[in-house]
């Protein structure tokens, strides 16, 4: 049964011109697993601000409640490629007080917008 969606968009330009200004602002965002590529290379400016419309939308499905950390909800991504929610820690406790045993996540990035849906669902 689907409890609720959450949705958000990042205007790229803006997302990159915050991580070139703000010290250790990827680091406080994002997991490691997040920040590399499969291939081990640093994540392009529209990569990440897709994950932070992920975390975002996750907040917005959960009602936005105090007291998330980034580093609780990751973006993960299987062999093909295909994003995934992984939550821990202060996010997944938010989960289980609405019950919400399963996310799914679609992202996008194109024409200098970068968006993200999820989808929470309960048992």
């Amino acid at each position: 049964m689907i409890v609720s969606v959450g949705i958000d968009v990042v205007l790229v330009e803006r997302f990159a011109a915050a991580v070139a200004r703000t010290p250790n602002f990827v680091e406080r965002l994002f997991t490691p697993e997040e920040r590399l590529t499969a291939d081990g290379h640093p994540r392009p400016a529209d990569s990440l601000a897709a994950r932070f419309a992920a975390k975002e939308a996750v907040a917005k499905a959960l009602g936005a409640p105090g007291g998330l950390s980034w580093h609780d909800c990751e973006v993960v991504a299987d062999r093909d490629g295909r994003p995934w929610l992984t939550v821990r820690g202060t996010v997944a406790e938010a989960a289980a007080e609405r019950n919400i045993t399963r996310w799914h996540l679609s992202l996008s990035h194109d024409g200098g917008i970068a968006s993200a849906m999820v989808v929470a669902e309960a048992a």
